[in-house]
């Protein structure tokens, strides 16, 4: 009963991080503008994401173009996509195994390969976790280095956006659950031990119990 509850504990946060993760994915706001020096009263907000690139005007209005080449992007942008796709990918792999194994279904019937299979769907989702762990830090590193570089004009500098704290969070759900499901073991119920039962005691001809029973 407790294996059971601590798989759909597992499977709860990694569904949720996978979540997460796909809405990171899609958000455009990996980067954002920098208000900074001269920079501070600016008549519109420039996010840029993997996919897109959005202008918030100060009136409200927001106008969005998608990205037209990818081999015209930066090679960090085009690694997060690469990963980002792959992870979201591995982790709708891992929900299907980590489903089929889950001891509330009957796709497996023997419990000691139903636990093993739980667990590869972990380290599947643990996997996913570091693919999309990967690009998020790698994006902010860029973002804090041209931050601090003199070189970089003030209108061209970029802050972290919400979509990597989203992301990070998501890599957080994601590592946590896979954790949980690669510690799943098989239900207690189905020990591997027979039980023996020692033979009754037969009385003799006589009515009296045959001394090889005492023996």
């Amino acid at each position: 009963m407790a294996s059971a509850a601590l798989e759909i504990l597992g499977l709860i946060l990694c569904v949720c991080g996978t979540l997460l993760e796909m809405v990171a994915c899609g958000l455009p706001t990996w980067k954002v503008t920098a208000f900074i020096e001269a920079n501070i009263v600016v008549a519109q907000t420039i996010w840029d994401g993997l996919w897109m690139s959005c202008a918030v005007q100060s009136t409200g209005q927001m106008q969005c173009k998608v990205h037209d080449s990818m081999l015209a992007l930066s090679h960090d942008l085009q690694a997060a996509r690469a990963l980002t796709v792959i992870s979201s990918v591995l982790s709708v792999l891992a929900l299907m195994v980590v489903i089929a194994g889950a001891q509330c279904t009957n796709c497996i019937k023997e419990d000691n390969v139903k636990a093993r299979v739980v667990n590869v769907g972990g380290v599947i989702y643990i996997l996913s976790a570091i693919f999309v762990l990967v690009p998020l830090c790698w994006m902010a590193n860029n973002i804090i280095s041209d931050f601090y570089n003199p070189k970089v004009l003030p209108a061209q500098k970029r802050e972290i956006g919400a979509a990597l704290y989203i992301g990070w969070a998501a890599s957080a759900l994601l590592l946590l659950g896979g954790s949980i499901l690669c510690c799943s073991c098989p239900a207690s119920g189905s020990s591997g031990y027979s039980v023996k039962y020692a033979p009754t005691k037969r009385a003799a001809s006589n009515g009296e119990y045959d001394k090889r029973n005492y023996v």
